[in-house]
């Protein structure tokens, strides 16, 4: 079975100290690359950041802060509501500064999508096929 898992979500980008934006994300996985999700950000109609995250470190987000480079993570509440805070670091500014931008979504949504990939490939049971990669390779694939 290698049946893609997609999933659009609304989220709320926040690029430095301006208001939060609403915006999407559209969340990919390929069991051809099992330990990988793939976000696209979107916001009317343009194409923001594309970013490949592990699987188990935005599960882990989910309940505690993961990710310690480019990309890091963590619940917070909105009362009864729980979003995960998601943070993205990219090149660095001419003034030493780093591009950064925070988005927000609800972590129920994000818990939804995870459990259809854990449906098409369960953890602990993801397969790379390295021969297959390095022969891609050699051949200059």
């Amino acid at each position: 079975m290698n049946s893609f898992v997609h999933k659009t979500l609304v989220v709320e980008i926040q690029a430095g100290v301006a208001d939060r934006v609403p915006g999407l994300a559209h969340l990919g996985y390929d069991p051809a690359d099992p330990f990988a999700v793939t976000v696209v950000f979107s916001h009317e109609g343009r194409v923001l950041a594309r970013w490949q995250l592990d699987r188990d470190m935005l599960f882990d987000g989910l309940t505690r802060p993961a990710g310690t480079g480019d990309v890091r993570l963590r619940p917070e509440s909105l009362g009864v509501e729980r979003e995960l805070r998601m943070e993205f670091f990219g090149a660095a500014h001419a003034d030493g500064g780093r591009h950064h931008a925070v988005v927000f979504v609800w972590a129920e949504a994000v818990g939804d999508f995870l459990r259809e990939t854990y449906r098409t490939v369960a953890p602990g049971d993801e397969q790379v096929h390295l021969d297959d990669f390095l022969a891609d390779v050699l051949a200059g694939s």
